[in-house]
């Protein structure tokens, strides 16, 4: 093979490992033909030369042939450590209680404790510690009466997919239920007559 003809299958090798690790399937030779707009004989050499690069015990990712496809896959050494890796415990999704205190959090920042629980009703102390833990809100200094103020967090922004606090979705374009619409209506003039007076 002349060092342009391997510059170019090495190439190739490169981008089919590259829709392989994109593709949660294996992908049949015919796809990868015609994905790399390349003959058969071209695509059959790049998967010699992949097959070589990852061969079993040289790197953490081997190339297997399976149902009727090429695939990515871990080296059978990995299989241990990564079993305890997927078996730690996921981080649970917010409960209501979290996820309306959060969307407090994020528009009225900063926003105390007490403010918090007048708008919702009830306590929030569990659920702003909840999130304070996770890292989503944090302290933002203190209200005129001492109380804590928070607001929300860079990991909340990056979690969200947020390029900044302007990106939130617009509360205008909310359409609750009119019954809805009633209740917190009730309940944010209450809390901001309170905010107001205090």
């Amino acid at each position: 093979m002349s060092p342009s003809a391997d510059s170019s299958a090495t190439a190739l090798a490169r981008v089919i490992e590259a829709l392989l690790f994109l593709s949660p399937d294996p992908v049949p030779v015919g796809e990868l033909v015609e994905a790399c707009e390349a003959s058969e004989v071209q695509v059959r050499n790049a998967l010699d030369l992949l097959a070589e690069e990852l061969a079993p015990g040289r790197r953490g990712i081997v190339l297997r042939e399976i149902g009727g496809g090429y695939a990515l896959a871990t080296d059978p050494a990995a299989e241990l450590p990564a079993r305890r890796l997927l078996a730690r415990p996921k981080t649970p999704p917010l409960t209501p209680a979290q996820a309306e205190t959060l969307a407090i959090v994020a528009y009225l920042q900063p926003v105390s404790r007490p403010e918090i629980a007048r708008i919702r009703g009830v306590s929030s102390e569990s659920a702003v510690q909840t999130l304070a833990e996770r890292g989503l809100i944090e302290e933002s200094g203190r209200s005129r009466f001492g109380a804590v103020i928070y607001r929300t967090t860079e990991l909340f922004e990056r979690l969200f997919g947020l390029t900044g606090l302007d990106a939130l979705p617009d509360p205008a374009k909310f359409d609750p239920t009119p019954e809805d619409a009633a209740e917190l209506r009730e309940r944010l003039l209450k809390a901001g007559e309170q905010r107001a007076a205090g």
